[in-house]
């Protein structure tokens, strides 16, 4: 079976979610346990992921439901304005210039 490629019309990634840091942690363990290699816990501001390939290619993400998108904004304005997190707020003007109106 060839190994997955990345193309127009494919899938980047499969994210499944856990509810909190002590459920990805111990899925951390399980993969680290069975000699899979992957990404460690990465901070991601909203949420914590952990990144890992299956056999044949396909890239699975495993994401926390906390803290949660409303973090740094109210639920009553969720989605009103963009959204970064620090660490991306330094290309702001870059990554607005880049997106499309919603019409």
């Amino acid at each position: 079976m060839p190994i997955a490629r990345q193309g127009a019309g494919a899938v980047h990634h499969v994210a499944f979610r856990v509810p909190d840091v002590p459920q990805i942690q111990e899925w951390a363990r399980q993969l680290q346990s069975m000699r899979v290699p992957n990404s460690g816990e990465v901070e991601r501001y909203y949420f914590r992921s952990l990144y890992f390939r299956e056999p044949g290619g396909n890239l699975f993400e495993i994401a926390t439901d906390t803290p949660g998108f409303a973090v740094d904004e109210s639920m009553d304005a969720l989605g009103e304005r963009l959204s970064l997190p620090p660490f991306l707020e330094n290309q702001r003007d870059r990554i607005e210039a880049g997106l499309k109106p919603l019409d």
